[in-house]
């Protein structure tokens, strides 16, 4: 069957199911979901890239910063954990400027927590050394070192909200068509809002991000002594609940177009929104993480010396102008395009205050988050 006709006999047979339920079964259904199906999703044969696929340099700056995350920590036996490794580029490219630093790399452990069964076969094809693979962080023992996601928390089946006299929930319906009807919210919808202290304008459309919520929870209780590195698209409250955001941040990606219907493309597209840092930060401030600061990701990269670094190999290959010109295009993609869509928040725990260098750019003031 397709996932379509699965989804359909799911609402004939229980009634309408929450658009969480829908955009769950569509991205993570086993073998036909969109993460679990076989077919291409990053690159020019997918339907969208990541940062690691543009351009090598950008595994080599969060190499770079975690490498003096081992310094602040002493320089002890150091654990990466990574979630969601995608394609495992990033993975390689970070342990490829890691070794580099012999001390920090023999005594380097790199777990990534992979759910998708397709995704995981594409990783192994091309990790051969230093990196285990994990369904849980909590088949992890003690962990000391950083925690690290990269577009994971905008891939989050979310709740979709609209405020009317009171919150509705949107739920999907089967009638000839998929269609969307209104229940009144379930109360940990409601309180998402209250703790974070937003009030919707009615008619406001927009998302809620629980699987973040209880994400940051597990990931703060894991963390023994260490960091927290989130990148992702998205922005902090005052951001996402602007009038300009009232039909709210959804969106679909099908063969490196966008659009905005899950409806179409089930289970042949991805289905994203928006990450809300407040929410990241303020439940993991709840759970023992300190925030360290949040940079978009060019200032992220800037700091740490990308340019500096990509110099260095320019004038290796000053002889190869096609190379230098393909160098300056995935450049400009990486710093100007998507590096002024991403955030980059780190947080912490257990560690002493200390100045991160990719975080040289910080608006020190925590209200951005308000």
């Amino acid at each position: 069957m397709l996932l379509s006709e699965i989804i359909i006999e799911r609402i004939k047979k229980e009634g309408p199911i929450s658009f969480r339920d829908f955009m769950e079964m569509a991205l993570y259904y086993p073998e036909l979901g969109y993460y679990n199906s076989i077919q291409d999703k990053i690159g020019s044969n997918g339907d969208f890239y990541t940062s690691p696929y543009i351009s090598a340099d950008f595994g080599a700056m969060i190499g770079r910063q975690i490498e003096e995350m081992w310094e602040i920590l002493e320089k002890k036996p150091f654990t990466i954990v990574e979630y969601g490794a995608g394609t495992g580029l990033l993975c390689h490219d970070i342990l490829d400027y890691l070794k580099n630093n012999p001390p920090l790399y023999d005594s380097l452990i790199y777990c990534i927590i992979e759910k998708s069964v397709s995704m995981r076969e594409i990783e192994k094809k091309h990790l051969h050394e230093k990196v285990s693979w994990h369904n849980s962080i909590q088949d992890i023992p003690e962990i000391n070192g950083c925690i690290l996601s990269n577009e994971l928390v905008d891939n989050f089946a979310v709740h979709q909200v609209i405020m009317e006299e009171q919150l509705q929930e949107v739920f999907v319906d089967y009638k000839e068509d998929f269609i969307e009807i209104l229940k009144p919210a379930k109360k940990e919808l409601t309180q998402y809002f209250e703790t974070l202290n937003v009030q919707l304008p009615k008619g406001f459309r927009t998302e809620i991000n629980l699987e973040a919520v209880s994400w940051i929870k597990e990931v703060s209780q894991s963390l023994h002594k260490g960091y927290v590195i989130t990148i992702d698209y998205g922005s902090v409250s005052a951001e996402l609940y602007h009038n300009h955001r009232s039909c709210g941040t959804l969106l679909c990606y099908h063969k490196h177009h966008k659009n905005d219907n899950p409806y179409q493309f089930i289970g042949q597209q991805d289905i994203t929104s928006h990450t809300n840092f407040s929410a990241i930060l303020h439940w993991g401030t709840q759970n023992g993480l300190d925030y360290c600061g949040i940079v978009d990701q060019a200032q992220f990269l800037l700091t740490l010396g990308i340019k500096e670094y990509q110099n260095i190999a320019l004038i290796k290959n000053k002889d190869n102008l096609q190379l230098a010109a393909h160098e300056a295009l995935m450049n400009y993609r990486l710093l100007f395009d998507m590096g002024t869509k991403f955030k980059v928040l780190i947080q912490q725990k257990g560690v002493p205050e200390y100045p991160l260098s990719g975080l040289r750019f910080l608006n020190s003031s925590r209200t951005v988050f308000s």
